[in-house]
């Protein structure tokens, strides 16, 4: 407490002025005045070189209060924005991950990717160390958005005890083609596009009890984008889609059944699970959003059977990145399925079906 109650006044004028780039002040400012430096700003948009475009009027490389795009006629504009804390320590790779994770609510709603705002927590360090991040934050933000034909065009950075990153998403869409979660049908077959587990695994990691081949490969899952997944379930007559993300398999699928007021059969062992996700949940290692997401459960009709299965947890495990969770015709299903893999989806898989709602039943049922 005394830390709190015995504070320095901070000073613009150090008993030695050659060291004022490296002195941090043990208090510091809120509001606006915890905006990173300007000079850090201004060599970090400089070293990223940011590309220009028809349909952006102002953007990354116009000093001005706000960006400005271009609508195209007669189409809608989609947003979307997340934001979270860095979940490993290579700034480059995580706004990899944050960029694929931002951009899937896009995909997810048939939208094409045309523009971002990021926003940044920098931790407190000395200019040229949050200069460094910044830049290979940055960098991997615009390498994942350039992929998909999209570009950074602003944002706002502050300090803060630790890395954080969220981005705005822009993109365009025909009103009539936009996906929803309300467009599941009876007798249609459920895909999804990547294994879950990440929830699990990354809080294994924090305790030092996930082996490293286990997050190298939740890393490379987490870096696949859902673009190419989107316009193949489109080329097979996909009806409704999401994206499986925070509320885990079974928060999200539920969102789609009470939009579609159908009933879903999951079977448990087709599920994709993440090496090591099996492992790690079994010995009740979760995230802190585990509990919250286990409030689903009440939602499964045959549940008191079910949680005995090894895999049943993993269903409520919140997903960074996750993959894109769709119903297509039944007829349909294998040469989707077959075209996600060809794709590189190789954990794509059919794990369920869609079913007429029943009056008075839960709506949920795990086959295993």
């Amino acid at each position: 407490m005394n830390q709190f109650t015995n504070l320095e006044p901070m000073s613009d004028k150090p008993d030695k002025p050659e060291k004022i780039q490296v002195k941090t002040p043990k208090m510091r400012c809120s509001g606006c005045g915890s905006k990173v430096g300007r000079s850090v700003l201004e060599n970090v948009l400089n070293r990223i070189q940011s590309e220009t475009r028809e349909d952006v009027i102002i953007g990354l490389k116009d000093a001005e209060d706000a960006a400005v795009i271009r609508v195209p006629p007669e189409q809608v504009m989609v947003q979307t924005v997340d934001y979270f804390r860095a979940l490993l320590d290579d700034p480059f790779i995580f706004g990899k991950i944050t960029a694929n994770h931002c951009l899937s609510d896009l995909f997810a709603m048939g939208a094409t990717p045309q523009s971002a705002l990021a926003i940044v927590t920098l931790p407190y360090a000395i200019s040229t160390k949050q200069e460094e991040t910044l830049f290979h934050l940055l960098s991997g933000v615009k390498e994942v958005l350039n992929s998909a034909s999209a570009l950074l065009i602003g944002g706002h950075t502050t300090e803060g005890e630790e890395l954080a990153l969220g981005l705005t998403c822009n993109g365009f869409a025909e009103a009539d083609k936009l996906l929803r979660k309300s467009g599941m049908k009876p007798n249609q077959a459920l895909i999804l596009t990547k294994a879950i587990g990440t929830g699990t695994l990354f809080a294994a990691d924090m305790q030092l009890k996930a082996k490293g081949r286990w997050i190298e490969t939740a890393i490379e899952s987490m870096l696949l984008s859902n673009q190419q997944a989107a316009d193949c379930f489109k080329q097979h007559q996909i009806t409704a889609c999401t994206d499986i993300t925070g509320f885990g398999l079974i928060g999200h699928l539920l969102e789609m059944i009470q939009a579609s007021d159908v009933a879903v059969q999951l079977n448990l062992d087709a599920i994709p699970i993440l090496n090591g996700a099996k492992e790690t949940s079994q010995q009740r290692i979760f995230s802190s959003l585990y509990p919250e997401n286990h409030h689903f459960s009440k939602s499964i009709q045959n549940q008191q059977q079910a949680s005995q299965h090894p895999l049943y947890p993993l269903l409520f495990d919140p997903q960074t990145s996750g993959g894109l969770l769709a119903s297509v015709p039944l007829e349909l299903a294998n040469s989707c399925l077959n075209h996600l893999k060809g794709l590189g989806y190789i954990e794509s898989s059919i794990i369920g079906q869609v079913k007429p709602e029943t009056a008075g039943k839960l709506p949920i049922t795990l086959k295993f």
